[in-house]
């Protein structure tokens, strides 16, 4: 079932960032340089380009591996949806970790808090659901749970694809700008 959910993931991301939809590229390599959270205030390492680039590679990888995954559950060899024990130590680990990041991308001039202040009631969805995706993950991952960690990670990535596709208050779409 992984293969599936990441093959999906993958496909629509690929795509989506690689063709420039709504310039979700240009969204991605801004929010992406935004949320560097040690010195990302300085000029970009690589540029849009080289983010659609690697986007193709996700576009083509993913409908392979969503193939795969689907023909694994077509002949019955999906997997267990528990995860082996996991230390209470990790999970400890894990929690500090996710309050860490999620204190730091909601702060006062950081990269949720700016997209949830400029957002319409869309995006301000879409944000609360990749917060919310983001804690159900650590919940479900440190009580073993595979098969709900799974489906809080797909919600998470079509609350991202959301935040990537979406029109931004004050943005000029392509087809204004043609006109």
């Amino acid at each position: 079932m992984f293969d599936v959910a990441w093959g999906a993931g993958a496909t629509a991301f690929g795509w989506i960032v690689a063709t420039d939809f709504r310039q979700a590229a240009q969204r991605f390599h801004a929010l992406s340089h935004a949320a560097v959270p040690f010195g990302g205030g300085g000029a970009p390492v690589v540029g849009v380009g080289f983010v659609r680039f690697v986007a193709g590679v996700f576009a083509l990888a993913g409908p392979i591996v969503l193939v795969t995954g689907l023909m694994d559950v077509w002949r019955g060899e999906t997997g267990t949806y528990s995860l082996p024990p996991i230390p209470v130590w990790f999970v400890v680990a894990e929690a500090v970790v996710v309050a860490a990041v999620l204190w730091w991308m909601w702060q006062r001039s950081s990269v949720l808090r700016l997209e949830w202040n400029t957002g319409s009631v869309l995006r301000r969805a879409a944000i609360a659901g990749l917060t919310a995706s983001l804690v159900a993950f650590a919940v479900c991952f440190g009580f073993g749970r595979g098969g709900w960690m799974l489906l809080s990670w797909l919600a998470g990535g079509l609350c991202g694809l959301t935040l990537l596709t979406g029109d931004r208050p004050g943005q000029e779409s392509a087809t204004e700008v043609d006109a």
